[in-house]
């Protein structure tokens, strides 16, 4: 076995986020961010004491001088609110992420399928 050149510290993968995974988490946080913008200041507000600055039930309730009951149900319900704009982002966008050539796709389909036959062929 020929011995490798060079430090093996070069050789050990990075764990840093490559360029196109941060970019991907750029863009994900601007849209996040854009979304929690759009919500009504109630639940925006819940949803930043709670979710963004990790505050409890009791303390939030306490800060905005409401039920906990009441925390719960605005959280809830933004969380909700904050689902439904990022779908309908998505749906918008979906087109585009996934934008397959039908015979590209069948070709795709169908060498996963022989492959995961072939497997089963081996199994048995």
């Amino acid at each position: 076995m020929a011995e490798q050149e060079g430090d093996p510290m070069d050789r050990v993968a990075s764990l840093a986020p490559n360029p196109e995974q941060q970019t991907a988490n750029s863009e994900i946080g601007r849209l996040l961010e854009e979304a929690i913008e759009k919500l009504p200041d109630a639940y925006r507000t819940i949803l930043m004491l709670r979710d963004v600055e990790e505050m409890s039930t009791a303390d939030a309730a306490e800060v905005l001088e409401i039920t906990e009951e009441n925390v719960k149900v605005r959280l809830y319900r933004a969380r909700a609110l904050l689902r439904k704009s990022l779908f309908a982002r998505a749906g918008v966008e979906k087109r585009e992420a996934f934008n397959f050539h039908a015979l590209r796709c069948d070709r795709v389909v169908k060498n996963v399928f022989e492959k995961l036959q072939r497997q089963d062929s081996k199994i048995e």
